[in-house]
């Protein structure tokens, strides 16, 4: 593969130390014909270096629209995001008091954050090293450090042997931990992370929480995680509940 064109996101600091997300008034409504859903309430919430925060809430409840807003996926309606002390998104025009237009976030998406779905979301023709390496392939890493970072991670989370395979030759548990490991071997600041165990068995789910926060402690990155699972909710570091877009 021919490298990109090398992009420069707006800068963020190294994810070793102090806060790396938040959410200050969050609100946000959809439109469905007729109907206005309030999503979020005027959401706060403040997330830690090195922490595992839980989302918990019924379906509905706001769960993977604060997601998306940390994620710059959506945008609020009123109230403000904040990665690295840095404002990203806030409600009104672009480029007013620090906001980043699409292209920033998208490059801030690519270099900052990592994502963790809960169907994996791996790209099946590629090989386990492949998809490990892509996001560092995008940023336009050079090829010899693309290759030391992807085997050290990939030992890491236990699949070096496995550096050859295809994604359908794995178990559900082997694909979660090759999903982890393509999220932080880009060493971002904010791992974003949707239902990770829902689809795993419980020792496979505690596998993963223990290189979840494995990995999150060596790197710095800091887990904001949706879940209904009270396996994930007892190994988090904090826990916030929320209902009809309000936290409890």
């Amino acid at each position: 593969m021919n490298a990109p064109e090398r992009l420069q996101a707006p800068r963020a600091a190294p994810a070793l130390a102090g806060t790396v997300l938040q959410l200050r008034g969050v609100h946000k409504t959809y439109r469905l014909g007729a109907h206005v859903v309030p999503a979020l309430r005027g959401v706060d919430l403040g997330l830690e270096a090195g922490e595992m925060l839980a989302l918990t809430g019924p379906s509905g409840s706001g769960k993977s629209t604060i997601l998306n807003i940390a994620g710059l996926i959506d945008a609020p309606d009123a109230g403000e995001v904040m990665l690295r002390g840095r404002v990203v998104a806030r409600a009104g025009q672009v480029g007013q008091a620090g906001r980043i237009d699409a292209r920033q976030a998208t490059l801030l998406r690519r270099d900052a954050i990592g994502f963790v779905f809960q169907g994996f979301n791996l790209v099946p023709v590629m090989t386990v090293a492949e998809n490990v390496d892509y996001p560092l392939f995008l940023a336009g890493v050079a090829r010899a450090e693309r290759r030391r970072r992807v085997a050290t991670m990939l030992e890491a989370v236990g699949l070096h042997e496995h550096a050859s395979h295809r994604p359908d030759a794995l178990s559900g548990g082997q694909r979660q931990r090759v999903a982890i490991a393509r999220a932080l071997v880009k060493r971002p600041a904010l791992v974003i992370a949707d239902e990770p165990t829902a689809s795993l068995d419980s020792r496979t789910a505690d596998q993963v929480l223990d290189l979840m926060r494995e990995q999150g402690h060596a790197h710095g990155a800091a887990f904001l995680v949706a879940t209904h699972d009270a396996r994930l909710l007892g190994r988090c570091d904090r826990a916030l509940a929320l209902l009809d877009g309000a936290i409890l």
